[in-house]
Formats: structure tokens, sequence, C-alpha cells
């Protein structure tokens, strides 16, 4: 082993970056960082039919979101087929792999008799006997063949960094191809050949792989290379206790940013899947993730992927983040929707700002804050109904109220969040009923809904002749002339 750790991720351009994957990258990358070792990215592009070069670009722009850096890379395995076959050509020389003539019709005998006996399918190693010579004759004869591992005899065992002691009996893996008919390497062959040239120190990837590893460990022992430390994080479930996919709404990592999903409150969020801090802490900004992780902190239960928490996560983030910032993102889209120009926000970007800082302790995701902060901009509001069932439920008596309300604030001096406050309790008073009574219906005038920053706060911002406006508004809509 080297002084310096090396990991690696090693996703397949046959998909986008999903959770899972996310999740395997970033526990490597933060590991790498914490130790001062080395991230190396290696796309696994071998097989040719389904990788895709869009799909590689969308795994390294999901990371570049992800904020996950790397030293070394991208590789692309498919350059790296000379080494491949090189090493298979060694395990042949040393006897530790051998070539297989049995054609597919002869394999596909095996797997049906071995279904009919109701056991695992597994090739009865026929062609071991043949012996190098003949073999390597019947080879340059042109006879198509496969390179088959020699599988020794005994067991496997390594000390998994999170599993502890893992134990497999050699005879029950068969001997598993290496190279196949086309020339091209397998999975186990191409990877391991791979982590040793990159000299891998530690391979922290999904329990998904724990059946390759015990093939994988004898290939690094055949070919007289360092088996490095195997970390097997555990996988995430959904919410019904199964593997996370498609039907719990798992999706590719840009899918949450455009969700308005921040990237930190992401990477937060998969650092908590399956790994603690060591105590109660849920929020941590990357470099004290950093600074806190281990991998003897990686659970060895599953974790549960839980939509709600990623969006509270999310919303602290959100609310830690200054108007100015959050503005970059809400101002194009207003404008977008036709609610407001760029020269009004040049004009008032104070303001606006004010108005974003009013509401984002409440919005969960940009979406959500951009409809929470809709209503300052709107020249007129939709009423929610349940809001007007419960508030406005006696229109004549809700009328009454806005119109008090309407004839105090048209003559007030004090237009800050204080006066307003004394104002409005005051006339409260005056009427015999709880303030509550007026702000209610008052809120929903403003900002059609029962839900909004204080009311006081919102009065202070839109300024007395938007209330005019708005409190007009809900006066016709409660009393619509007849004609």
């Amino acid at each position: 082993m080297t002084d310096k750790p090396r990991v690696r991720f090693a996703p397949s351009p046959t998909g986008f970056l999903h959770v899972g994957g996310a999740r395997t990258a970033l526990f490597n990358w933060l590991f790498a960082r914490h130790e001062g070792g080395v991230f190396i990215l290696r796309i696994e592009d071998t097989d040719r039919e389904r990788s895709q070069a869009e799909l590689t670009q969308a795994i390294l722009d999901g990371l570049a979101w992800l904020g996950i850096d790397w030293d070394e890379g991208p590789f692309h395995q498919a350059d790296g087929l000379g080494r491949h076959c090189a090493d298979v050509a060694r395990l042949l020389e040393s006897r530790a792999a051998y070539r297989c003539f049995c054609p597919p019709e002869r394999l596909e005998e095996l797997r049906q008799k071995a279904r009919a006996e109701g056991v695992a399918a597994a090739y009865d190693r026929l062609c071991r006997g043949v012996t190098s010579e003949g073999a390597a004759r019947r080879a340059a004869a042109g006879e198509p063949y496969t390179v088959r591992f020699a599988m020794p005899e005994g067991e496997t065992v390594w000390d998994d960094v999170v599993g502890g002691e893992m134990r497999f009996q050699n005879s029950d893996i068969e001997d598993f191809v290496l190279l196949r008919t086309d020339g091209t390497p397998t999975y186990n062959m191409a990877v391991v050949s791979d982590d040793v040239a990159m000299r891998m120190t530690h391979v922290i990837r999904g329990a998904d792989h724990i059946s390759n590893t015990p093939k994988q460990i004898q290939i690094y022992r055949a070919l007289d290379a360092q088996v490095p430390l195997f970390c097997h994080v555990p996988l995430i479930l959904g919410p019904d206790g199964k593997r996370l996919s498609k039907r719990h709404g798992a999706t590719a990592v840009g899918q949450y940013s455009e969700a308005g999903i921040l990237p930190e409150a992401m990477d937060n969020f998969l650092a908590l899947l399956g790994w603690s801090p060591g105590d109660d802490r849920e929020l941590m900004d990357v470099e004290e993730l950093i600074d806190r992780f281990t991998l003897e902190r990686i659970n060895k239960k599953p974790a549960v992927f839980d939509h709600e928490k990623l969006e509270w996560l999310n919303g602290q983030y959100i609310a830690a983040r200054s108007a100015t910032d959050l503005l970059e993102w809400v101002g194009p889209r207003l404008i977008g929707e036709g609610i407001v120009t760029a020269e009004e926000i040049a004009s008032r970007r104070e303001w606006y700002e004010r108005t974003i800082d009013s509401v984002k302790t409440r919005a969960r995701t940009f979406p959500e804050l951009l409809q929470r902060v809709r209503f300052y901009f709107l020249d007129a509001v939709e009423y929610d109904p349940d809001a007007v069932a419960k508030h406005w439920k006696d229109p004549q008596a809700a009328a009454g109220k806005l119109s008090g309300l309407r004839s105090m604030l048209e003559g007030t001096r004090d237009w800050d969040e204080e006066g307003l406050e004394a104002q409005v309790r005051a006339l409260a008073a005056d009427m015999g009923i709880g303030a509550g009574k007026l702000i209610h219906p008052l809120r929903l005038a403003l900002t059609g809904t029962s839900v909004s920053p204080g009311i006081f706060e919102v009065m202070n911002l839109m300024g007395r002749e938007l209330v005019c406006a708005r409190i007009d508004d809900a006066l016709n809509y409660l009393n619509p002339s007849t004609e």
C-alpha cells in the first residue's frame, strides 16, 4: 500500500448519475479529502453498445454540480483494452486461467439441466482438463474460445471495513469468464486490471458488489498484486423497505438540480444516507463533512431515502443564503413569466432582496421560494378557496372589516411595521374583536393565501398604494356589482 490513499469512482455511462452512484462518489471523495488522498474518476465504458457520450457528460455534469472534483482522470476503461488482454495472457501463462472452447449450445444445456435440478447454474470445468499446448493449438487454428479463471480450492476471506469478516467458499464460485470470444474483457477482469494499474488502496462501493469481491480478490492474487481494502456500503432503500428505484421517485442527480435542490443540501443529505458523524448533528457544510468523515462511521444497516428530510435540509440552506444570491435565481424566472422587467429589478434591487428575505425561511425548494414571493409583484392575486371558506365565509362581515382597514390605512402616517401593527390592533380594539379577526382577512386580501410572512412586514414592503389596491380588489370580490 502507498502512504497516500487512492480511491476511485467508476460509473458506467449506460445511464444517468443516480442517487446511489452519487453517494458512492461522495463517500470516496470525502474519504480522499479527509485523508489527503487521491480521488480518481474512471468511466467504465467497455460496454460499447450501451455506453453513450452524452451520458458520460451527464455524469461529469452531475459530479460538478455536487462539487465533487477529481485529482486524476477521467480515464476511460475502454482505453485499457491492451493492458486487460495482457493481464489475461499473464493468467493463462501461470495457469491461473484457461481457454474454454465450449459452444453456446453446450453452455445452454448446462443451464437448463441446473434449472431442472433446482440448483445454481455453473460451468462444469470441462475445458479445464485441456492441456495448455492443446488449447494453444486449437486457438491458433481459429477455434472460438473464452478465457475462464481457474478458481482455486479453499475459501476467500477478507475483512470488510463496513461488514467485518466476509467468507466465501471457492467451490460455490464457478470458473467465471475473464475474456469473451470477441476478445473483450468482462467486468471483473477489467476492473481488477484497472485498479492494479491505478494503484488503488481502497475500493469503496455499494453492497451489491459483494458477490464480485471474492472473484476479484482471486484475480489480484493471481496477478501477484496488492489486494486493496474493501468497503461495501449498505444499499439505499425506499420508504417501503425495498431497494430504491424509479418507483420511489429515484431520479438522476440533474433532476434534483432542476427541482430546486441546492448542491450543498444534496451533499449533506447523501452523506447522511448510511453515514453518521458520531452525534446528532444533521446540518453540515462540505468542509465539516470532510473534517468528520471516516469509513468506520459508515453504518452497517441500509439507509432509507427520505425525500421530506432532503427538502428540510434544502430549506435550511435556502434560509442561510443571502437574498442577493437568491435573487440571481428568482429574478430571471420572474422576468421570464412577464411579472417584472430587468429594469424594474435593477432600479429597486434592495427592495426585491427584502421581499425574498421575508419568505426564504418558509421555502424548501427554489420553485417554492418563487411561488411564495410572487404575490408581491402580481397585479392581482388569486384567492385560495380554502382560505376564502375559512376567513371570508361571511362575505358581508369580511367586507366590513376590510373597509374599516382601508379607511384607516389610507390616512395613516406611520407606514412601518411597528406603526402599522399598532394601528391595526387599535382598530381591532375599537371594533371589539381580537386582532386576528382583522389580520387573517387582511392577509388573504393581500397575498391570496392564509400563510405568509408577518402581515405587518408584508404591508411595509408592499407600500400604501399596493395594499389599498389589494383591499379594493378584495372588496370587489366580496361585493360583486350586480347589473
